[in-house]
């Protein structure tokens, strides 16, 4: 079928450049965002791991009493919702497989690795947008292109 499309208009390569545009501004927000959360949520695991040693290991207060609070799991819990939405965000923009999805997950449960990933995040972000964005662009050209010859054999 792509050899019997019409050649793309000027109005169609900048409809491309356009989608291009958003795209890159959209993925740039959803990549800020998962560093941020990131970040946010391996701070908050830390935080929730000092209170699990001194409440079990330690047993600071006697009996397994909360040493900085019941609310610490809480916060995490509910930051940690908040970060997943944030992986799938990305995940989803970027087309990445489903495999470093799950890695980017399971990193906002194991102390530390939320840092570490994000790290790797960014690179894979960085290596992969240029054929991301290539992406968007040519199936926007094709969509504009496809449209065009929907409505010139409906004449």
């Amino acid at each position: 079928m792509a050899s019997s499309l019409p050649d793309p208009t000027a109005e169609d390569a900048e409809l491309a450049r356009t989608a291009r545009e958003n795209a890159a501004k959209k993925s740039q927000l959803a990549m800020t965002f998962y560093r941020v959360m990131a970040y946010i949520t391996g701070f908050w695991l830390l935080l929730l791991v000092v209170e699990m040693i001194l409440k079990y290991l330690v047993d600071v207060n006697g009996n397994h009493a909360p040493v900085i609070g019941t609310w610490v799991a809480i916060v995490h819990g509910m930051i940690y919702v908040v970060y997943v939405l944030s992986v799938f965000n990305l995940w989803s923009i970027m087309r990445w497989n489903f495999s470093r999805m799950i890695y980017l997950i399971i990193a906002g449960v194991v102390p530390v690795l939320s840092f570490v990933l994000e790290r790797r995040a960014a690179f894979w972000y960085r290596e992969d947008l240029p054929e991301a964005l290539d992406a968007v662009e040519n199936r926007a050209l094709r969509r504009a292109q496809i449209q065009r010859l929907k409505s010139e054999r409906e004449r």
